[in-house]
């Protein structure tokens, strides 16, 4: 399957173990199959950063990926995806228990309802109540250099 990496440079060889730690998934190479919001991402790194936006493709072997792996797939947003996520927003070991993890992103439709659960200000059946109304995007976090290096290949940029 063709995946997308949003950034501000060109990644041909990319790395599971850089970059921020307490993101939806935790550490690791994120990439998404969805090239739309790959390009929104783009232009938001590219503004952050006042560099020109780059988006990265590969091909991404996912059933040999997951076939070899220790894999997490959340499609929906729900409890088991909001728990995970909160857990790697605070930094928690639950993320180091896979080596790929696809699911939904907490994007502007959805952050805030994550932000009031985790402060105690919406109870968990509250927050579910108000994820339920929307599709998840979706993104990949690709977390054992080994498997990346084998089943993920640069093509171009975009």
């Amino acid at each position: 399957m063709k995946v997308y990496h949003a950034t501000t440079e060109i990644v041909e060889h990319p790395l599971c173990d850089v970059g921020r730690v307490d993101v939806d998934f935790g550490p690791g190479f994120y990439v998404t199959d969805i090239l739309a919001q790959a390009k929104d991402w783009a232009e938001v790194m590219s503004k952050r950063r006042n560099l020109f936006p780059v988006i990265n493709v590969y091909e991404l072997y996912r059933e040999h990926y997951i076939e070899e792996s220790r894999a997490l797939l959340l499609p929906y947003y729900n409890e088991e995806w909001l728990r995970f996520v909160v857990d790697c927003r605070r930094r928690g070991k639950i993320a180091k228990d896979y080596d790929y993890v696809e699911g939904g992103v907490a994007n502007d439709r959805v952050v805030d309802t994550v932000k009031f659960y985790m402060q105690g200000i919406l109870d968990l059946k509250t927050a579910l109540g108000r994820l339920i109304f929307h599709k998840p995007n979706n993104q990949i976090c690709l977390k054992n250099q080994a498997l990346m290096d084998k089943y993920l290949k640069f093509l171009k940029t975009l």
